[in-house]
């Protein structure tokens, strides 16, 4: 039995990691959206906070009717009761990622949660 998942994204208009990775504790999707375009629903979530970054392009979240804009490199975090919406800029088609993760479920992590090999 195999300790790892290996997938290749494509250029797809989404892309979700779930049953691709074999993920048991978050979700990740690859969204893509054209120019002037958004994602057709706004919506929250009852446990789970999403983590955005963008990686080509430009583009916007409207986040309970505040517009934050986005670009290349900008990482913004959302709390589950927060209604969202994902938009491309009207002058730039976006790529960016979607990072799902239950709110306040991270306990260890980086060194805390490594085992040193002896």
């Amino acid at each position: 039995m195999s300790l790892y998942t290996k997938a290749t994204v494509t250029d797809e208009q989404r892309t979700e990691l779930h049953d691709a990775l074999s993920l048991t504790g978050a979700e990740i999707s690859i969204n893509y959206l054209p120019t002037g375009m958004a994602v057709p629903f706004a919506h929250s979530h009852k446990e789970n906070e999403e983590i955005y970054t963008v990686i080509k392009g430009r583009g916007f979240l409207i986040i309970d009717g505040e517009q934050v804009d986005l670009s290349v490199g900008d990482w913004v975090r959302v709390s589950p009761e927060a209604k969202r919406q994902f938009s491309a800029s009207r002058y730039s088609d976006v790529r960016y990622i979607c990072i799902q993760v239950k709110e306040n479920s991270l306990n260890k992590y980086c060194t805390d949660d490594a085992i040193p090999e002896k």
